[in-house]
């Protein structure tokens, strides 16, 4: 398919505005076009909107949704019912201008309805994202002729040369840049680099390893943006991120953990994609400047992997994670994963994993947990897991986005939280006062 079709931009462009206008004219026309059918017609979409939303309830109190509905997604899914069922009943009714005004009007609600769901969540940003596709351009990676220096003090010894890039950039980890994936079917890999390691004699930079959500696929939108946000208030600096993918397929959940089923998804993303970093990228190779961070079912890896391997990671980010990999389907995770062994499922859960960490084992380490305010699903396992971390002897940082659910809102209201808050460990920004 098309690179220019995969990554259009959904969520913030205006085609979300341009089809709803259309679908509504369209319904108007439909409903207008006899008017003594005005009644009937509008009976026959308020019955199909009403159907729609019991249906999208019962299904989000059976948990089809792992969490409650965005409050916009299910006014869109109404509406566009209304809609589509308006136009299909201007597709049967002569003359043929109403019934190619019905065509216009299903195919107009139809799209308005699928962007205004995806909208609402907020979280896949285009086509290449929902179906789990890179569609980004090769990278080529920079030189590896880093500056030297204390990294604690890259924010004051930085002085960022006059054509030094305003944004950073993002590509496909592909080809002759692609990782290793070793023994585990990983999708190619995304590339963040922020302005400040495009130049010549570049800064060594932290390292910040990232996986997406599930259903999902190595998106770098949403971090990108927040760390050019940070870069542009911070002389270009922030960290090198890496994209990864945790699940090899949207529908797939490997529970961040090797096994026969899934493939060695922790040996790739703890071993590999380190291994891979420190040959490739302009990074600092003190650990202590290595982040391992997720979104989702990402945020779950993230707290297993930093709670499992300190020596690898200096600094763990859980946004709106799982308590544990697997919460939403422990049986059948148990079964495929662990081989009916419950006691290993148990023991590799993130607060079980710390609480047998030896004492001053995450001396010096940072976790922060991030959640909306409207979760319910997940926030209580991210409180839990912050009150389990800090008692393993974590820093812990929390953070709650007011107002939000489990969507791409609290998802960037964290990520513009845990990056200035990370900062100054990272050597980025001034210590606190």
């Amino acid at each position: 398919m098309n690179k220019f079709i995969l990554s259009f931009e959904l969520i913030d462009s205006p085609m979300l505005t341009v089809s709803a206008i259309v679908a509504a004219l369209g319904l108007a026309g439909v409903l207008l076009w006899r008017v003594r059918r005005l009644i009937l017609t509008s009976i026959v979409g308020v019955g199909a909107g009403v159907v729609m939303f019991i249906v999208a309830k019962i299904l989000e109190a059976m948990g089809t949704f792992q969490g409650p509905l965005p409050g916009g997604a299910i006014w869109w899914a109404t509406g566009a019912a209304i809609a589509v069922a308006v136009g299909i009943v201007g597709i049967f009714r002569a003359p043929w201008p109403r019934r190619v005004l019905g065509v216009v009007t299903v195919i107009a609600a139809l799209l308005a309805g699928t962007l205004g769901v995806n909208t609402s969540y907020g979280v896949t940003h285009n086509l290449a994202a929902i179906l789990g596709v890179q569609a980004l351009d090769p990278a080529t990676l920079p030189p590896q002729d880093a500056t030297g220096g204390d990294p604690a003090t890259l924010y004051q010894r930085w002085d960022p040369p006059a054509d030094m890039p305003t944004k950073g950039s993002v590509s496909a980890l592909t080809g002759a840049t692609k990782i290793p994936t070793g023994q585990y079917a990983a999708r190619d890999a995304s590339l963040y680099l922020p302005p400040a390691a495009q130049v010549a004699n570049p800064p060594a930079l932290p390292l910040l390893v990232f996986m997406m959500g599930q259903p999902g696929s190595p998106d770098p939108t949403a971090l990108a943006k927040a760390l050019d946000a940070f870069a542009a208030k911070n002389k270009g600096l922030a960290p090198i991120a890496i994209v990864v993918d945790q699940l090899t397929a949207p529908d797939r959940d490997p529970t961040c953990v090797d096994s026969a089923k899934y493939g060695a998804v922790a040996t790739y993303i703890n071993q590999l994609v380190p291994q891979w970093a420190e040959k490739n990228l302009n990074i600092i190779t003190d650990h202590k400047y290595w982040v391992i961070g997720g979104f989702s079912n990402g945020g779950s890896c993230a707290a297993l992997y930093g709670s499992k391997y300190p020596d690898t990671w200096g600094q763990m980010l859980d946004i709106m994670g799982n308590e544990f990999p697997g919460s939403e389907h422990v049986d059948q995770t148990v079964k495929d994963v662990y081989n009916g062994d419950a006691a290993a499922f148990q023991a590799n859960k993130p607060s079980v994993v710390m609480a047998a960490a030896a004492p001053g084992t995450y001396t010096g380490h940072t976790a922060i947990f991030t959640w909306g305010s409207e979760d319910k699903t997940y926030g209580p396992g991210q409180l839990a897991n912050s009150k389990a971390a800090e008692a393993a002897g974590f820093t812990v940082l929390t953070h709650i986005v007011e107002g939000a659910g489990h969507t791409g809102e609290a998802l960037d209201g964290s990520l513009a939280y845990a990056i200035p808050a990370l900062a100054p460990t990272l050597g980025l920004a001034a210590p606190a006062s």
